[in-house]
């Protein structure tokens, strides 16, 4: 509990120092190439570790979500820390024994666990010390995990070449992680703080209405969000728009490379690199500055920009070919910076359409459309250039009806976020047990 001088500045801190971490997932392609030769694996089994921590992800999310709500923060991000780092260790015992097993349950399985509980672990907290500008400050910590490969791509990269690609090299690196992952997550553990009850920042008054249909000054619980239509159809807008957005993160390199490979002016392999990383950057801004936007122009506004001016950059793809890349790299950057921003946006969402009582609890249950999404969208987009290649296509060829399924797919995320409308007041809690966020204006006021 935060004592009285306590600054709610010191959250967004802590929530980064967490989701920096575990967003390490995103650069698990650096050990990729040294695990194919140290191991013997093929493509397949060496982004094994980091679909099934996708997918762990979600369902830990979702599954965990009631103890976050009830354990609080501290108790999440610790359970993160331990195994997102005891995660690491056991990959690189794995490694060194050369049971490649254990790498796939270590980072997936023990680690993806980490990554959920990790993921959720401030959302609820920060909305309540940010009820001014919720958009906002989710969008702080969870840029935090867009931008985690930023520091770690790098960082793994160098350790690699000082430690070496062999068994003993990728084990060590793997335990390096661990520890300074363990050390640097436990800061949020040690800061992170709750605010009073009926906290509220200073000079600000909740409004007793919000001028907007869908933002509610009820509650509903996670047991009731999920029976309502409008948890479904925001998991289908947010299953549909990291599909899209996925779907070329993924595969970002070769697709880029591929889509000029028979031009004047093909794409080299550093250039196809430095793309990543403008990919990554276009997705940690975009989920702050569009999470940020969105408090101001409304989420169901924002949303209509992430699918409907997103399919529209993937029609431009796929009419201007490669004729132009930068026209492509332009696109391609709008999409992820949508991708990151729907993520960002998502919790602030989920608060005006069903409260804060249980909001880090219905997050994590949304969460298994990332986990949808994390397979569906590689798969789309590498069964078919896989088809068409074997077809003899080359070019932007073995793309274009990848892309006219993602265009397909966010417009019907469009559809879905067109269908929402405010809950039922049948699925609301009751006056007792909204307890907490009640009698807000009886309490003094704290500082900001």
């Amino acid at each position: 509990m935060a004592p009285p001088t306590w600054s709610r500045w010191l959250v967004p801190p802590a929530a980064l120092s967490v989701h920096l971490s575990i967003g390490q997932a995103y650069a698990w392609s650096v050990f990729k190439p040294a695990l194919e030769d140290a191991l013997h694996l093929s493509g397949t089994q060496s982004a094994l570790p980091f679909q099934l921590g996708i997918v762990m992800l979600g369902l830990s999310a979702a599954f965990g979500g009631p103890l976050v709500e009830r354990n609080g923060p501290r108790w999440a991000m610790f359970v993160s820390t331990v195994c997102f780092s005891v995660g690491f260790l056991i990959a690189a015992l794995g490694v060194a024994t050369g049971q490649y097993w254990l790498v796939v349950f270590g980072y997936g399985i023990v680690g993806g666990i980490g990554l959920g509980i990790g993921y959720i672990s401030p959302v609820s907290t920060l909305m309540k010390w940010f009820p001014d500008r919720p958009g906002m400050a989710t969008g702080i910590a969870i840029m935090g995990f867009g931008g985690g490969a930023l520091i770690a791509s790098p960082w793994s990269a160098q350790m690699l070449s000082s430690f070496g690609s062999t068994t003993s090299g990728i084990a060590t690196a793997f335990v390096v992680h661990g520890v300074v992952y363990a050390i640097f997550m436990s800061l949020g553990v040690f800061l992170i703080r709750v605010p009073k009850e009926g906290w509220r920042p200073a000079g600000w008054t909740p409004p007793e209405t919000t001028g907007r249909a869908l933002i509610t000054t009820a509650n509903v619980s996670a047991r009731n969000a999920i029976r309502t239509p409008q948890f479904w159809c925001l998991w289908i807008v947010l299953c549909f728009n990291v599909t899209a957005g996925i779907g070329i993160l993924e595969k970002a390199a070769p697709m880029i490379t591929n889509f000029f490979a028979n031009t004047s002016t093909p794409v080299s392999v550093s250039a196809a690199a430095g793309f990543v990383a403008l990919l990554s950057l276009a997705n940690m801004a975009g989920r702050l500055a569009w999470s940020s936007a969105s408090d101001a122009i409304g989420r169901k506004n924002m949303y209509r920009v992430y699918l409907g001016v997103g399919a529209l950059l993937y029609l431009v793809i796929t009419l201007a070919g490669d004729s132009a890349s930068f026209v492509f790299i332009l696109c391609a950057m709008g999409i992820l910076s949508f991708y990151g921003g729907g993520f960002a946006t998502a919790p602030a969402y989920l608060k005006d359409l069903f409260g804060t009582y249980q909001v880090g609890a219905i997050h994590g249950r949304l969460l298994t459309a990332w986990s949808t999404a994390g397979v569906l969208g590689p798969l789309i987009v590498n069964a078919i250039a896989d088809s068409q290649e074997a077809a003899g296509k080359t070019g932007p060829a073995l793309y274009t009806t990848s892309l006219y399924i993602m265009i397909a797919l966010l417009a019907v995320g469009f559809v879905a976020n067109e269908l929402i409308r405010p809950v039922n007041p049948k699925y609301h809690e009751p006056p007792a047990t909204e307890a907490p966020e009640k009698n807000i204006a009886a309490v003094p006021q704290g500082g900001s």
